[in-house]
């Protein structure tokens, strides 16, 4: 019965599919500093600027920056959807070129743990959605949480971003673990950031798979390799994206390169598919999976 009752929130994800399809990707990384948040935002300004329909949803929702870190106001955000206090059409703000923007809360404890109420909550706001898109890139927070596996497993592709630290590598390998075992994802991009050169990306890249194919059924991909520069540091200062601000300089020249390459990634052949896909697979809600990678 509850089940049933899920399943028909998320039927309201069939309207917006009708017309348009939507690619899911969410940008993950298994621990905080290594700028997913910014390749996401990166690759969804880059999409806009080609005409693209793109939507970025802040899915760290306990320490949500996506706002911030483009000199945006929200005024209310997902807390508010949540409590039921407006719709999630009403949280949406624009960004640079378009870029729709859903917000989450910051320094909120009780949006980091949801509910499971809450988290059909979110998936009902989503079924209530009504923007026809090309893209939802999902930024989610660091960690191999519940929330942050729930997104990755509901996406159409997933963007790991690692650095040449081994918390890094380590962590960015505990998260394909998981999703790998627990749930049967064998796909993953991975984007090799703030690296010195090409070939030290190629060597992270060249790490993470010796030891994903020694003890994973993985398929890793490199999907870009990010240079360490400066410019990214002081179009964050200026409260924008270094693909907007700084657009010929090398992390920009590499990121709009991730973002025109993303938007060749084939959307699965699979029932439903799109926003209807991500929504339903949400839905799917393992909690088991923390407690199975911890036995080990």
């Amino acid at each position: 019965m509850t089940e049933n009752i899920m399943y028909d929130q998320a039927s309201g994800l069939r309207r917006m599919t009708q017309l348009t399809s939507t690619k899911v990707i969410t940008v993950t990384g298994g621990k905080g500093g290594v700028g997913k948040t910014s390749v996401a935002l990166n690759m969804a300004i880059s999409m806009a600027r080609q005409g693209k329909r793109v939507m970025v949803l802040d899915a760290d929702l306990g320490l949500a920056n996506v706002d911030v870190m483009l000199g945006l106001r929200a005024g209310r955000n997902l807390s508010h959807v949540l409590a039921g206090l407006c719709e999630l059409a009403d949280i949406i703000i624009e960004g640079p070129y378009g870029v729709k923007i859903i917000p989450s809360a910051s320094g909120t404890q009780n949006m980091a743990e949801l509910t499971p109420a809450q988290h059909v909550g979110l998936i009902r706001a989503f079924g209530s959605l009504q923007h026809e898109l090309d893209f939802l890139i999902v930024d989610t927070a660091a960690g191999i949480s519940d929330m942050v596996l729930s997104f990755a497993r509901a996406a159409q592709d997933i963007v790991i971003v690692v650095c040449d630290e081994p918390t890094s590598i380590t962590d960015a390998y505990a998260l394909m673990k998981i999703l790998s075992r627990e749930y049967d994802i064998q796909r993953f991009k991975i984007v090799a950031n703030m690296v010195r050169s090409y070939r030290e990306g190629r060597d992270l890249f060249i790490k993470l798979t010796r030891v994903t194919e020694r003890f994973l059924d993985a398929n890793l991909e490199l999907a870009a390799c990010i240079p360490l520069d400066d410019n990214v540091r002081q179009a964050v200062k200026r409260q924008k994206m270094v693909v907007e601000a700084f657009p010929h300089t090398p992390a920009a020249l590499a990121l709009n390169s991730l973002a025109s390459k993303a938007m060749t990634w084939p959307i699965p052949h699979h029932p439903g598919g799109h926003l209807e896909f991500f929504v339903e697979r949400l839905l799917v809600h393992k909690p088991r999976a923390m407690e199975a990678f911890s036995r080990e």
